[in-house]
């Protein structure tokens, strides 16, 4: 199979040094004080309280929808999810204005372009690890990249990693559950986001990045780069929150009864976890957010095939991200990457099943690995199954 081509970006036309520069420096500026605002004070705390308890302070957010589909639940729900990311979606929409808007595309295609299509998911994921995003807040951010004429395998692997190898996520787990948990999520991560990286590099071909002509120069004045910042926030603002959060509202109207993965846990087998991790791909949820489904569900005595598919697809994926980067990357693309993300919550399953099973019987006398009876967790305050 072979590797894509090389990058070759457009000759446009350089901006001066000077605000390259300029550009740079807000962009950093708007990152690094938004994820300290949103993200990595926060998160500081959240870990030395988890340190100390092991017990997360909270319940799944599925149980504002309610049990059965309403308007009411889903405006619940609706808020509920809202006040949990409106800081990191706040900052993902600044950051995604000023990379398009800021950054100058040359210096970002350098920085993101790679020989290889593993070369791009490697440097996708790494650029991903230190800003922390749901997969709904990473979506903004992956659509300015794009814009932007960044490498579409580089682009995936950055939207995926966000969730999926989230530090502070790993941190957590390994505060709150068993370290087969751990290796699980970080084993097949780090496999569903270069994999995926590879899928759409290759499918791609090339990086596609626009003709000089319908590439706009890089800004050369202050008031260009402001003016160029503040029309690409607008748009933003104008069409994607409202997108946003009317399919927030509508994954919300359907959660409550979607959400009830401890009765699918009745039917194991394979057809069973995938419907589960279709579900858990079209669910919205906070940073974290799987946390407390999975370990209220494993103290449920829910089986770890679940679990393991559940720690893949609830973060890695929602229906508001995907139909948000759809229009970028192609739906055809879009739905390949969801495929390639629910084999990788099957996959799960498969290895944490085998890491924590024993051979032994089920207290129930089902002797179904699927049903491997649990290592003793909390169930979260709060919990309903």
């Amino acid at each position: 199979m072979s590797t894509p081509a090389p990058i070759e970006t457009p000759e446009t036309t350089p901006p001066s040094r000077h605000m390259g520069w300029a550009g740079l420096a807000l962009t950093l500026g708007i990152l690094v004080a938004g994820l300290l605002w949103a993200k990595w004070l926060p998160y500081d705390l959240k870990a030395h309280k988890l340190a100390e308890t092991g017990v997360w302070d909270g319940k799944a957010i599925f149980g504002a929808a309610g049990s059965t589909p309403s308007l009411q639940g889903a405006f619940d729900f609706t808020v509920v999810y809202l006040k949990a990311v409106w800081k990191a979606a706040l900052v993902a929409l600044l950051v995604a204005a000023a990379l398009e808007s800021l950054v100058p595309r040359r210096w970002l295609l350098r920085a993101l372009s790679r020989r290889t299509s593993w070369g791009q998911g490697i440097s996708g994921a790494l650029l991903a690890l230190p800003s922390m995003m749901c997969t709904c807040c990473t979506a903004p951010v992956a659509i300015g990249l794009r814009r932007s004429g960044a490498p579409a395998g580089a682009t995936v692997a950055y939207w995926l990693a966000n969730p999926l190898l989230n530090p502070a996520v790993l941190v957590f787990l390994g505060l709150t559950v068993p370290w087969p948990f751990v290796t699980t999520r970080v084993v097949v991560g780090i496999a569903v986001v270069l994999i995926a990286a590879v899928l759409v590099s290759r499918r791609f071909s090339t990086v596609e990045v626009e003709t000089p002509e319908a590439l706009p120069a890089d800004p050369q004045t202050w008031g260009e780069m402001l003016s160029r910042f503040g029309r690409a926030l607008g748009r933003y603002l104008l069409i994607l929150v409202p997108e946003y959060v009317l399919l927030v509202v509508l994954v919300g109207f359907f959660s409550g009864w979607l959400s009830d993965f401890a009765a699918l846990n009745q039917h194991a087998g394979p057809l069973a976890l995938l419907l589960v991790g279709v579900i858990g791909a079209a669910l919205v949820i906070p940073t974290g957010g799987e946390i407390p489904v999975v370990v209220g569900l494993t103290a449920a005595g829910a089986s770890h095939g679940v679990a393991g598919v559940l720690l893949i697809t609830l973060p890695a994926l929602s229906i508001p991200s995907i139909v948000m980067v759809a229009r970028h990357f192609g739906v055809r693309t879009t739905l390949l990457v969801t495929g390639w993300v629910v084999v990788g919550g099957l996959l799960a399953a498969g290895l944490l099943v085998a890491l924590t099973w024993r051979r032994r019987p089920h207290p129930s006398g089902v002797g179904s690995p699927w049903r491997t009876p649990p290592r003793a967790v909390t169930a979260p305050r709060g919990y309903r199954p």
